[in-house]
């Protein structure tokens, strides 16, 4: 049987939650993410969209979470030497914590930029052999010790 755990006596808190991760890519496709040449558009302002918008569906994905009303949210996308790197926090004032909308917001922003170029990425056989996502993780986790109004 499945089922959502009871979080209905527990209290009202401020919980915050960061998660990371990385986009490999070649140095080609991150130069043509520099210089603007990407023929669907910008992937990191996309990207940065697409996580906010999943972070809000969380619970619409992944059948065992709780909706979660956010009050604050950021993802940030920026070029790394390996790749393109995304940072994501979560706010909210709830009954259980924004962790698995971080991830979320972090692994949909990164699936993003991927769709953008994977034209970029492909070998001769269509294939992406340096091309990988990960490890996406939370870094940070936070509640308040009192009780929310």
């Amino acid at each position: 049987m499945a089922r959502q755990r009871d979080v209905g006596a527990k209290p009202r808190v401020h919980r915050r939650a960061v998660a990371v991760g990385e986009l490999r890519t070649k140095p080609s496709t991150r130069n043509a993410i520099r210089a603007r040449r990407v023929e669907k558009g910008d992937p990191l302002a996309a990207g940065e969209l697409a996580g906010l918008l999943a972070m809000k569906r969380t619970s619409d994905l992944i059948p065992h979470c709780h909706a979660v009303p956010l009050t604050a949210s950021s993802v940030d996308l920026e070029l790394s030497r390996q790749g393109v790197r995304v940072r994501v926090e979560a706010e909210t004032v709830d009954r259980t914590g924004v962790e698995m909308e971080a991830l979320v917001g972090a692994s949909v922003a990164l699936l993003t930029v991927w769709d953008m170029v994977k034209y970029l990425e492909k070998d001769a056989r269509g294939l992406y052999p340096t091309t990988s996502l990960g490890p996406v993780r939370v870094v940070s986790k936070a509640k308040s010790r009192k009780e929310a109004s």
